[in-house]
């Protein structure tokens, strides 16, 4: 009969230490403390206690961990062993009611993860798909933008309304953006359905086009009356207006789409624009081929006003986004769209006409009309610089022998008085000197 061990008190249990062996070493002790057979308490050389319930199931020896001490008091743990005792006497295994319960635990935390949560766990799987690092941004751009919205709800309670409330604000506008973003919306509720244990419980997918009640893209388009909508753009004559109330912005955003205006870039190339891509000594931005659309490099000359405009930002590290967000990250593509909309409505609240374009039946303008088609439509009325000129500070893919010499060449030079004479005009209009925008440029670009 094997010899039982002395019932101990709490203080007893409180003395006890660790083990030293004949050479001195310290190693970790097992003492039996009484009360029930098999359990003991550990304690190792660095003076942590813990429980341990010795006992046999079906024939093997486990030691089954009770919690340490002295958040487990003595006469808790004894309870907690008495109790595994009788489950094992009645047939019940306690190690597998605990791995049953941990993974129950571990479902219940799986089926509260936010749309956040489950967009971050399903990109990590999409970027090994992707073929280069434009690619992957793209994609959680479009999650980025779905993020004020959907970021905080858990992926079981979302439903199409709610993705509806992302999508619906520029499926009218630039559908095939919109359609894109809904792709890939769609394809992070697929990852929560799939698998053996599935993340979402409901088997719908709200972001599927039959649950969001949209029309089609074709007939977005055709209702339209000009086929593919051009993104609304503002007369070039109001950009001092706009400028101006721009300026008033305390926030990121009205830097940002200054900044775009300024150098007439896309939204998402100033969205996604770091401290490294700036030479503030040669005055020009350089963003690489994989930052780009047409999948090439592009030089930006940079105006002293876009300059000025940067270094009155707090400058960040290398790769630190030059507009960010306020929580550091890259602003989504809805940041700026908003900065508009809300400008357009305060303007008429005053009593303006607000910022619309009428040549698309008074649209509100949209970020990437108001920097781009607003520079070319003042490049080609106001100046007489060579379109090859603006196509390339667009950084329009050349499409013939003539443009891809000039494209070789970037024409930075010429382009630099081309953007600062931009500049002038956003910020001031037509300037009383006209020699600069009636001089007349060749061909080869010289006057």
């Amino acid at each position: 009969m094997p010899k039982k061990a002395p019932v101990l008190s709490a203080t007893e249990v409180k003395r006890l230490t660790h083990a030293v062996s004949k050479e001195g070493k310290p190693y970790n002790a097992l003492h039996p403390v009484g009360g029930v057979a098999g359990l003991l308490l550990q304690v190792t050389p660095t003076g942590a206690k813990s429980w341990i319930y010795r006992t046999r199931i079906a024939g093997k020896r486990h030691n089954i961990g009770l919690g340490g001490f002295p958040d487990v008091t003595l006469a808790q743990a004894r309870e907690k062993a008495r109790e595994m005792r009788d489950k094992i006497s009645q047939g019940i295994n306690p190690l597998e009611e605990r791995r049953t319960a941990r993974l129950e635990l571990m479902r219940a935390e799986q089926h509260n993860k936010t749309f956040r949560e489950v967009a971050a766990d399903c990109y990590k799987i999409k970027a090994m798909e992707f073929k280069n690092e434009k690619h992957k941004a793209q994609w959680w751009s479009s999650i980025e933008a779905a993020l004020p919205v959907l970021g905080s709800m858990r992926i079981n309670d979302i439903v199409s309304d709610d993705v509806k409330r992302v999508i619906e604000p520029i499926w009218y506008e630039t559908p095939e953006t919109a359609d894109r973003m809904r792709q890939r919306i769609a394809a992070v509720f697929t990852y929560a359905l799939t698998g053996d244990n599935p993340i979402r419980t409901n088997p719908v997918n709200p972001a599927d086009t039959k649950n969001l009640k949209l029309p089609k893209i074709k007939a977005v388009k055709k209702n339209s009356g000009k086929g593919e909508r051009h993104h609304a753009a503002l007369p070039f004559d109001e950009m001092p207006r706009l400028m101006e109330y721009l300026g008033t912005r305390r926030g990121m955003g009205g830097k940002a789409l200054q900044f775009q205006i300024l150098t007439a870039a896309r939204p998402g190339e100033v969205r996604g624009a770091t401290w490294k891509e700036i030479d503030f000594k040669a005055k020009v931005w350089r963003l690489t081929a994989l930052r780009m659309k047409a999948d090439r490099p592009h030089a930006v000359p940079l105006s002293d006003e876009a300059i000025k405009l940067l270094e009155g930002l707090p400058q960040g590290a290398p790769d630190d986004v030059i507009f960010p967000s306020p929580d550091g990250k890259p602003m989504s593509d809805m940041a700026l769209s908003k900065l508009l909309k809300d400008a357009h409505a305060k303007d008429v609240k005053a009593g303006g006409k607000g910022y619309t374009d009428p040549a698309q039946d008074n649209r509100i303008i949209t970020p990437h009309g108001t920097a781009r088609s607003s520079f070319k439509e003042w490049a080609r009325k106001a100046t007489r610089y060579p379109d090859e000129w603006s196509e390339l500070a667009l950084a329009h893919v050349p499409d013939d022998a003539t443009r891809a010499a000039y494209a070789r060449d970037e024409l930075l030079t010429e382009r630099r008085e081309m953007m600062r004479e931009w500049s002038r005009y956003c910020f001031h209009g037509k300037a009383k000197d006209n020699s600069t925008t009636e001089k007349v440029v060749n061909i080869g670009g010289r006057a």
